[in-house]
């Protein structure tokens, strides 16, 4: 049984790193690392619990402040760029981490990761995406932090952030990727 899963697990990762065409769009909508273990509904409060807590520390960091956004984009401060910063220097050791000793979910389920070329549809995207932040002050992270801070003018951008969402899986098929 390990040989056929072994085997497998081979025929995955080519497919993955085999950068043709149709891997590369497929790629662009699947998870790579995603689960193939079922769980019951009650199993994902977990996950609700984290995303709350999350929301609470980017309230107390004021990293959802309008103000501080503005002031980053702005170059008047540098309390955002330490905190991205810091998130960057965290997420590099933690792929290093599972990297080196291999670590697996909680579940012992292995963790790939796959090296993907760079196309000019990420830095447009990545500039459209930038623009879209310094324009609302809200990236989509803590949109639901500040509705539920009170900053309900925020549901626009929401909305927004889902419509475009929309727009984009209509027409992705007419765009050169």
């Amino acid at each position: 049984m390990k040989s056929i899963e072994t085997i497998n697990e081979k025929q995955h990762h080519k497919f993955l790193t085999d950068n043709t065409d149709f891997e590369v769009r497929s790629m662009d909508t699947i998870c790579v690392n995603e689960s193939e273990l079922k769980h019951p509904f009650w199993h994902n409060l977990k996950y609700l619990g984290a995303g709350i807590l999350f929301g609470i520390f980017l309230v107390k960091a004021e990293v959802i402040s309008w103000f501080r956004i503005q002031e980053m984009f702005r170059l008047q401060s540098f309390h955002m760029y330490g905190v991205i910063g810091s998130a960057v220097v965290v997420g590099a050791i933690s792929i290093w981490l599972i990297k080196k000793f291999k670590l697996k979910t909680m579940y012992g389920e292995q963790i790939e990761f796959i090296t993907k070329k760079i196309n000019k549809g990420q830095v447009y995207g990545g500039l459209l995406f930038g623009f879209g932040w310094a324009l609302t002050g809200a990236c989509p992270g803590p949109l639901y932090a500040l509705i539920g801070n009170g900053a309900t003018v925020i549901i626009v951008t929401l909305f927004s952030a889902v419509a475009g969402t929309w727009v984009y899986g209509y027409v992705r098929e007419h765009l050169p990727h």
